[in-house]
């Protein structure tokens, strides 16, 4: 299958440190891959510089087929590729509800007619698929670490993306709670249940240090190191690779 992201050469320097290091990497349209490494290792970086939220010292990105390295984050938004963020700021002053809304109208895919009429079920929905329906009309404000988590999955299923990157979906939830999740994102993943996702769910790229969850759901794993790519392969390859167990302090990443 044709690859749907395409990264090449993707260089981020901040001054005298590289943040990431000619990085290269492609997604399918049917996988879920994983972005680990140790703490600093630029994994965050490397979300925002796909999202356009960071621009590139060098190197180029592609989503299908197209070059979107220099377009702004809301054009990229548009053209279907979403991201959820380690710090959750939602509008704290405003409804749970009306912060998915917010990202249903940020998305700007349908007719003004069309989206009026299906925003708040759309919203509603996304609000279901990540458990927090029961919340919807409580200000963001009263949410716990975890639920917070939930919203920000909320936000950006609202853009019915077709690339999905999530920073860190599991934390703050606690082992039964991320058991769930996990399960919410393969389902999703499989073809979710709203706007376009009926039949096919998005690609995903997933940050994440509870390795053992994420191992369970991906079907490649990218790691980083010091900004660089130290390896690329399958979760079972990867949690017995000895540069990667050597990379998180010989710690067992299974």
């Amino acid at each position: 299958m044709a690859s749907l992201l395409i990264v090449e050469n993707l260089t981020k320097r901040f001054g005298g440190l590289t943040a990431v290091n000619d990085a290269s990497f492609q997604i399918a349209r049917d996988e879920i891959v994983g972005l680990i490494g140790p703490n600093g290792s630029g994994k965050t970086t490397l979300i925002r510089l796909i999202t356009g939220a960071l621009k590139p010292d060098a190197g180029i990105v592609k989503f299908r087929g197209e070059d979107i390295t220099k377009k702004p984050s809301w054009e990229i938004v548009k053209k279907g590729i979403s991201a959820t963020h380690q710090v959750v700021r939602p509008f704290r002053g405003l409804p749970i509800i009306a912060n998915v809304m917010i990202g249903c109208i940020g998305a700007g895919k349908a007719k003004r007619g069309e989206w009026v009429k299906r925003i708040e079920a759309k919203a509603q929905d996304a609000l279901e698929f990540c458990g927090i329906a029961h919340l919807a009309k409580e200000l963001a404000s009263v949410l716990s670490h975890g639920d917070l988590t939930r919203l920000e999955i909320a936000r950006a299923l609202a853009t019915e993306s077709e690339l999905l990157m999530l920073d860190e979906p599991f934390g703050g939830l606690n082992p039964n709670e991320t058991e769930l999740m996990a399960k919410s994102i393969k389902r999703l993943h499989k073809g979710g249940r709203f706007g376009r996702l009926h039949s096919e769910g998005p690609a995903m790229l997933i940050v994440e240090h509870k390795l053992a969850a994420l191992m369970k759901i991906v079907d490649r794993v990218i790691v980083l190191n010091y900004g660089s790519i130290l390896a690329v392969g399958p979760p079972e390859e990867i949690v017995r690779d000895e540069k990667v167990i050597e990379a998180y302090m010989g710690r067992n990443l299974q």
